[in-house]
C-alpha cells in the first residue's frame, strides 16, 4: 500500500473516532485553477470576518449571523454571483455557500464585498462533511443545489450527489417544512433526481403536476442558463418539502 493510501486510512480513522463523517466517494473532482489577484485579495481581507472552518465543527448559527433570522445552504455555488444576488435580495434571510474551488471561493468574496453585504458566510470544503458536522438539525429553511456536476456517463452516476442516503441524511438539517431546492440541465440528471426523491421518506413535492416546478424568482438566471435557453437546453427546477 502506498504511503498516501496509508495517510487516508489513518486520516479516516481519526475522524471516525472524533465522530466527523468521511467519505469515500465523492460528487467532485477538486480543479484548483489559478487565484486572480483579486480573488486572493478577497480570500485574506474578508476569509476572518465570512469564512467558516469546517474544523471548528457544529456551528450555533444565530452567534455566526448574530440574529436568528432563517438560513438559506446553498452547495456548490460555482464563483457565487447568483448566491451574492440572492443574499442582496434578501437582507432578512442568512445565507451559508459550500464550494471546493478556491477561485470560486475568492470570486464570490469579491463580489460579496463588493456588495456589502453581511448576512453571506462561505466554507471551503466538501458539502456533505459540512452538513454532516456543522449544519445543526432541523435549522435549515432552504437547502439548495443548483447545476450540479452530472456525472453524465452512466459508469459515473454513483458519482451524483443526489442519492438516496444523501437526501435521508440532509432531511434532518430541514426545518419542517423546509425545502430542499435543486436544478440542473441535464435532462437525465432531474429524472435521476425526481425518482430518488419520490422514494425519499419525509418529504412531499411542491409540483403541481408531481414532477417539476417553474423556475421561483428567488433562484437568479444565469448568463449560462440564459444561453442554454437561446440555444433550445431546458432547465429543470424541483422543490421538495420536509414534512415528518
Amino acid at each position: 500500500m502506498s504511503e498516501s493510501s496509508n495517510t487516508n486510512l489513518e486520516q479516516a480513522k481519526q475522524a471516525k473516532q472524533e465522530g466527523k463523517y468521511i467519505r469515500t466517494i465523492r460528487s467532485f473532482v477538486k480543479r484548483e485553477g489559478r487565484l486572480t489577484k483579486g480573488q486572493a485579495a478577497a480570500i485574506e481581507k474578508c476569509w476572518p470576518t465570512m469564512g467558516l472552518e469546517h474544523k471548528n465543527g457544529m456551528l450555533d448559527l444565530s452567534e455566526v449571523f448574530g440574529n436568528n433570522n432563517d438560513v438559506v445552504v446553498e452547495i456548490g455555488f460555482g464563483m457565487g454571483k447568483s448566491l451574492v444576488e440572492m443574499a442582496t435580495n434578501a437582507p432578512h434571510l442568512n445565507f451559508i455557500g459550500i464550494e471546493v474551488h478556491r477561485p470560486g471561493v475568492g470570486a464570490c468574496l469579491m463580489d460579496a464585498d463588493e456588495a456589502g453585504i453581511t448576512n453571506l458566510r462561505i466554507f471551503e470544503h466538501d458539502a456533505v462533511e459540512v452538513l454532516a458536522d456543522c449544519i445543526p438539525n432541523e435549522s435549515l429553511t432552504t437547502l439548495q443545489l443548483f447545476f450540479p456536476d452530472p456525472w453524465h456517463k452512466k459508469r459515473h452516476h454513483k458519482r451524483r450527489i443526489v442519492q438516496t442516503e444523501f437526501v435521508e441524511k440532509l432531511r434532518a438539517q430541514l426545518k419542517m417544512g423546509g425545502v430542499f431546492h435543486m436544478a440542473t440541465d441535464w435532462e437525465n440528471y432531474a429524472e435521476h433526481m425526481l425518482e430518488v426523491m419520490n422514494v425519499a421518506p419525509g418529504f412531499k413535492n411542491q409540483s403541481e403536476t408531481n414532477d417539476y416546478v417553474p423556475r421561483p424568482d428567488l433562484r437568479p438566471l444565469t448568463k449560462f442558463e440564459q444561453r442554454g435557453h437561446r440555444l433550445g437546453h431546458g432547465v429543470w427546477d424541483l422543490m421538495f418539502e420536509r414534512t415528518e
